[in-house]
């Protein structure tokens, strides 16, 4: 069995809604939906990518009251915090994720992980996906191997940068999600107070008790939370 631990980068220092990751949306704080949602795809440990700063001791909390695991690395060299959860888990493959995207698919990790298998490739993600649906996967060897060659700030703080601006140097698959969930007009991120409303009405829309929504229910929602303000 291939060895994949899912890293779900996470800080309470966002620019444009500090906090956010803690915020509630319905029964979860938004942290929670992100980390459940991970669990069900059911391929590795979850392991909490935040920070050593003080403030980021919450974050770490919330993670081990649902069940994941934690990681504390740098504030701004995310990709060194990546590598750090690479060292200390020892994942082959590492599916990445940020917390700040509540309707994650539950199956996109799986369907990169065969992609990857099936392609041999060492970078994986698919397009078509709303914004925040999607996770990138890469592999932990390559992972190192950026963290030799990224010295750019923005390559250092979002991790996989380097890669897309040198897809030729790297063995990449990028696909077409499925059809049932490839609605790329649709924002199901949360970066901004609007984000948060948005999100907090449409996930009181599904039933995300015992297992958390599939996509689709989601993009139906979202749906009909658009369709609803643009009637009022």
């Amino acid at each position: 069995m291939t060895s994949v631990v899912i890293a779900l980068q996470a800080r309470t220092g966002s620019t444009r809604l500090p906090g956010k990751v803690l915020e509630s949306v319905g029964r979860y704080s938004l942290l929670a939906h992100c980390v459940r949602r991970l669990q069900a795809a059911d391929i590795g440990p979850v392991v909490v990518a935040t920070t050593t700063l003080p403030a980021d001791d919450a974050i770490e909390a919330e993670a081990r009251r649902y069940g994941a695991l934690a990681f504390r690395g740098s504030d701004t060299d995310v990709l060194a915090r990546y590598v750090g959860v690479a060292e200390a888990f020892g994942g082959r493959l590492i599916i990445r994720a940020t917390a700040d995207n509540p309707a994650i698919d539950v199956d996109g990790p799986a369907r990169l992980v065969r992609a990857v298998m099936a392609t041999g490739a060492e970078y994986a993600v698919e397009n078509g996906l709303p914004y925040g649906g999607a996770v990138e996967l890469i592999a932990s060897e390559t992972l190192r191997r950026i963290d030799q060659l990224a010295t750019a700030p923005g390559d250092r703080e979002h991790v996989t940068l380097f890669v897309k601006h040198h897809l030729e140097r790297f063995r990449a698959s990028v696909t077409l999600a499925p059809a049932d969930v490839r609605r790329p007009d649709l924002r199901l991120t949360v970066d901004t107070p609007a984000d948060l409303a948005f999100m907090r009405q449409v996930l009181e829309k599904v039933d995300d008790g015992h297992d958390p929504a599939s996509l689709s229910a989601i993009i139906a929602a979202a749906d009909a939370v658009i369709r609803r303000a643009k009637a009022a």
